[in-house]
């Protein structure tokens, strides 16, 4: 099943759903013999014929490819009869076309079995994605929320960026961070640091509490990385945002900044930014005197998003090295159109924007996310 599946998802050539994969080996091999056919014997071009099994290899399956490799050799010994002509070619000529079509047929094999592990190791990195930034259903938490990720690494699909939304009794916790660096040791930081908070949002009473579980855990990853003699990657730390949506409490949001960009308050009417934590990224927590970082109350009107990024946005930069102006975007989006605010949008305006200023090339991992309380929330 995986091998037939590799060759239907990777034919380069469909048309309304099937397959025409084989257009191309078999246009190649009657125009050969026709042209052979019909020019003088002087100009001989069908033992151009071997490169028809060649080009099935590429873009068929290795049925296909053994059907070409066989109509190959039998055209090759009609045509070079000379429909009656006698033969022209010696033993050798045919050797070579039958071995050309066992070689490509071998090729097809090869390429099939990359195209089967290749597929296979896709599904792992969706499931790892999906482990990670696990799906959030729709009002999850009650929250309106909208977010899109997108790997610097296209083909690993995942990377260090990380978000979640916890409800838990004493309201709704959000997380969202960025670990240092990239590759399979960010990602298992992030993964750490979810499973974290997945339990701590939802037990802990205080977001205080949440704050510092985190930073624990942080410290004790990077620890057992070093007794592992994984060096290179027990210095890694994570900027973050902790979120924290007191039950009891509709009109305030309580924020700990962990080193990261602070939240942007996006609302029908206003876009402000609010001043950076003190706050040092988790894993760095021991040269803050103070601990954990505080936790600050923001107001929050009616309808306004809390729109939270990674530096693959505030660090875009287009040809001429210019950061992309997020604040000054947003803003215009909102003068422009009110509802520029609801998440969805919000999210979509900050995807497409940051892609457009950095030429699609993005340089580190992206994730853009929005959240707010629905108006009904609050009355």
């Amino acid at each position: 099943m995986a091998r037939r599946n590799a060759v239907r998802r990777h034919e380069l050539l469909r048309l309304r759903g099937r397959s025409v994969a084989w257009t191309p080996p078999l246009l190649l091999l009657v125009s050969i013999a026709v042209v052979d056919v019909n020019t003088p014997p002087t100009f001989r071009i069908v033992s151009w014929i071997v490169l028809v099994p060649g080009i099935a290899a590429a873009l068929c399956g290795v049925t296909g490819t053994a059907v070409f490799a066989v109509l190959a050799l039998c055209t090759y010994a009609v045509v070079d009869s000379g429909w009656g002509e006698g033969a022209h070619a010696s033993l050798s000529d045919f050797v070579l076309v039958a071995l050309g079509g066992i070689l490509a047929t071998l090729t097809c094999a090869v390429r099939i079995r990359g195209e089967v592990r290749m597929l296979h190791m896709t599904r792992i990195a969706e499931t790892t994605r999906r482990t990670v930034l696990r799906p959030l259903p729709p009002g999850w938490g009650g929250l309106e929320h909208a977010a899109v990720y997108l790997a610097a690494d296209s083909a690993a699909r995942v990377g260090g960026d990380f978000y979640d939304i916890q409800p838990c009794p004493y309201g709704t916790r959000v997380l969202l961070g960025d670990v240092q660096g990239k590759g399979l040791g960010a990602v298992e930081a992030a993964a750490a640091l979810l499973g974290t908070f997945r339990e701590a949002g939802y037990h802990e009473p205080r977001l205080e509490t949440v704050a510092a579980r985190l930073e624990t855990r942080m410290v004790r990853h990077r620890g057992h990385l070093v007794a592992l003699g994984r060096d290179d990657d027990s210095e890694r730390f994570a900027t973050a945002l902790l979120l924290g949506f007191p039950a009891g409490d509709p009109g305030i949001v309580e924020i700990a900044d962990f080193g990261h960009e602070p939240p942007l308050v996006v609302g029908p009417r206003t876009v402000r930014m609010l001043p950076p934590g003190d706050g040092l990224p988790l894993g760095l927590g021991d040269l803050a005197e103070g601990g954990p970082p505080a936790v600050r109350r923001v107001p929050l009107a009616p309808g306004e998003t809390l729109l939270l990024v990674t530096d693959g946005v505030t660090e875009a930069r287009n040809g001429e090295h210019v950061f992309y102006p997020l604040v000054e975007e947003v803003r215009r989006a909102v003068a422009a159109d009110p509802r520029a605010a609801d998440p969805r949008r919000l999210v979509a305006l900050v995807r497409d924007g940051t892609l457009r200023h950095c030429g699609g090339r993005l340089a580190d991992d992206t994730t853009v996310f929005a959240v707010r309380r629905p108006d009904g929330a609050r009355s």
